[in-house]
């Protein structure tokens, strides 16, 4: 037979007062009193989560430009520029819950040829979407891109703060210059300055 937490509580109350052990309304009260403190105090826990989630979110919101990039390959840990050595890039997070992404490599003249053109189109990144947190992490649900099989996926990120740069390290993804091999890219930030 199933008996609920209150039904537990009430059978032991009442043991305990035909043991002699005292007065059932007086029990009564100080059981609604820890029950009270105890529904407070879980209020109180969710709210400070909440809050910390809508802090972090604050914190994330604005116009950030790119500072340095780089990418590693997980199993060799070998590291390159995959945008060159002065890449230039602007991520955003807006109030609405978009986020914006554009990296280019610094080119030093547009290109004009076929063959020039496909290289841009491989030396960039381009993407936005609805992005959500869940802890240190943001996911972006893609609607457009740059690459259309990223179109309908989710990208996840993870982020942190250090000083006031944001650092972005990618989730695990295959890697273009290596069969069966996979790349994790890091990114620093900082807020653009008005």
């Amino acid at each position: 037979m199933h008996t609920s937490a209150n039904g537990k509580i009430v059978e032991l109350v009442d043991r305990y007062i035909a043991l002699g052990g005292g007065d059932k309304s007086m029990i009564t009260r100080m059981l609604a009193t820890v029950t009270a403190a105890l529904s407070s105090l879980f209020a109180l826990c969710a709210l400070f989560s909440i809050s910390a989630a809508a802090d972090d979110r604050e914190q994330l919101l604005g116009n950030w430009k790119l500072v340095s990039v780089y990418a590693e390959d997980v199993q060799t840990k070998q590291r390159y520029n995959p945008y060159g050595d002065h890449p230039k890039g602007y991520i955003a997070f807006t109030s609405a819950g978009r986020f914006f992404a554009l990296i280019t490599a610094d080119g030093p003249k547009p290109p004009t040829a076929q063959e020039e053109q496909a290289a841009a189109f491989r030396s960039m990144s381009a993407y936005t979407g609805k992005f959500r947190l869940e802890g240190d992490k943001f996911i972006t649900k893609v609607d457009v891109a740059w690459n259309q099989a990223w179109v309908d996926t989710e990208q996840t990120r993870f982020w942190r703060f250090e000083g006031d740069r944001l650092h972005i390290i990618s989730a695990p993804v295959p890697n273009p210059n290596v069969a069966s091999g996979s790349l994790i890219g890091y990114l620093v930030w900082e807020r653009e300055r008005e």
